[in-house]
């Protein structure tokens, strides 16, 4: 008897191979909307958590100043530790994954980070506020990519794309809620005798780590272990997903060092690290800039820190229809950037509530640049470098996350403000626009093919978030 779809599956299961026997593809089907329905929403909230953990020592920096001595400079240094950590052990930690499976490994991922956040509750000075943050990092590495590989070993690539998007939209919402939950975990100041920010770290750790142990009931390593799963669901399932790893592994092999000398590797790796470098500055130093409005609770400034990001996801999501169909993405992405750049220089003018107007600018700008580069990234290369080419982009650029709040810091230090920065940061969106000019075009519907191929099949990168 033919089962009934729910209106979540219609949207999110893609027609069966055409070539496949009549009953396979009817039972492809409901394995993928299966694995959908049951695996993205846990999958999601540990994302939700993931962000949400990283980045919320954007919001206790006057506290760490106050309470430990953490000057501007060692704070965003310790920012940027956690990327340096991460992106050392993200590759092991890949491989780790691949032979312990995803119940174990991104089980462990999880309650690790936890601990982590928990044990920072209890930094008493500069050093250990720096190994906590690079330690982070390592507990950290390899989630988001390991994520990925699961839906390589669970998914075939024609419908991998749209759950990898589906996946990154819990990154966008955590942006959103971080701040709100933040500010009311502050708000416990002196209960116990404990300071906010303890409570802070010691809560969001706790929950963490409850999430974990949670997704550890949930989460199925392998198609052949999935108990809702028919065995004519699994074996369709498991074929569909083998033929897409067979034609990915005759894919010719490219080595990353010849990839760093590649003209086009090199400036798509330019661009997006500017574009790192302003991301990242906006989520660790947007609630120190919101608190020089003045008068504002803890609660307060989360509220406020949430208003740039939800500005940023609606015009992120309506620059991705908006954009869709259209042969060239260049002239929309040099836009965006230069619009980054406007609303960075404008945040070093006027009232801080005009400086929240202006990095809400920026944040928009950012976003809508980040929807805009992937795709045309990955349609821009050619298809047999793609997938390592990519790689190496989201590797090398993400380190603007080391740099920016380091820079931030010492300038905040050395000046009093974080004007430097800011003008740092559009001068950075300003040559990424006109390197913009630069990236090959891409090329008649074949590299449309391309573009959906990279999506669904080999790459979606880190900082799409």
């Amino acid at each position: 008897m033919p089962s009934r779809r729910s209106k979540w599956e219609t949207m999110m299961v893609p027609q069966p191979h055409a070539k496949s026997p009549e009953s396979e593809p009817d039972a492809e089907s409901r394995a993928v909307g299966k694995f959908l329905r049951r695996m993205l929403p846990i999958l999601v909230l540990m994302l939700l958590v993931n962000q949400m953990d990283r980045t919320n020592v954007g919001f206790v920096q006057d506290e760490l100043r106050a309470d430990v001595g953490v000057s501007a400079t060692a704070y965003g240094l310790g920012a940027g530790l956690f990327f340096i950590g991460y992106a050392l052990f993200e590759v092991p930690s890949n491989m780790l994954m691949e032979r312990f499976g995803a119940r174990v490994w991104l089980t462990r991922i999880m309650i690790t980070w936890g601990l982590v956040i928990l044990a920072m509750c209890f930094i008493h000075n500069v050093t250990t506020f720096y190994i906590l943050r690079f330690v982070l990092g390592v507990a950290e590495a390899g989630f988001f990519p390991g994520v990925l590989l699961y839906f390589t070993q669970w998914l075939p690539d024609s419908s991998r794309g749209r759950a990898s998007a589906i996946f990154l939209g819990g990154s966008a919402t955590a942006y959103i809620v971080t701040g709100p939950i933040t500010g009311a975990l502050l708000e416990m100041h002196g209960v116990g005798g404990f300071a906010g920010w303890r409570w802070m770290f010691a809560l969001e750790g706790a929950f963490s780590i409850l999430v974990g142990i949670v997704a550890g009931f949930f989460l199925v390593s392998r198609i052949g272990e999935a108990r809702w799963l028919t065995e004519e669901e699994k074996e369709a399932l498991s074929s569909a997903v083998a033929r897409d790893q067979e034609a990915r592994s005759r894919a010719p092999k490219v080595s990353r060092w010849r990839l760093l000398i590649h003209p086009q590797v090199a400036l798509l790796t330019g661009v997006f690290f500017a574009m790192a470098l302003t991301g990242y500055a906006i989520t660790f130093w947007l609630p120190s800039l919101v608190a020089e409005i003045g008068g504002l609770s803890p609660f307060q400034i989360g509220l406020l820190s949430a208003i740039p990001w939800i500005c940023a996801v609606i015009a992120m999501y309506s620059m991705a229809h908006f954009t869709d169909h259209v042969p060239d993405r260049r002239p929309y992405l040099a836009v965006c950037l230069v619009l980054s750049a406007i609303g960075a220089f404008l945040a070093t003018l006027g009232s801080p509530w005009f400086g929240l107007l202006a990095i809400t600018l920026a944040a928009v700008g950012g976003k809508c640049a980040a929807t805009l580069f992937w795709p045309m990234a990955q349609s821009g290369l050619d298809l047999k470098i793609a997938a390592a080419g990519l790689a190496v982009v989201n590797s090398l650029g993400n380190l603007g996350g080391f740099v920016s709040p380091t820079l931030f810091g010492y300038l905040k230090d050395t000046t009093g403000n974080t004007h430097g920065g800011l003008y740092a940061l559009a001068a950075a969106s300003v040559l990424a626009a006109l390197g913009v000019a630069f990236i090959r075009r891409p090329t008649g519907p074949a590299a449309r093919h391309d573009e959906r191929t990279a999506v669904g099949g080999t790459v979606v990168a880190d900082k799409a978030r």
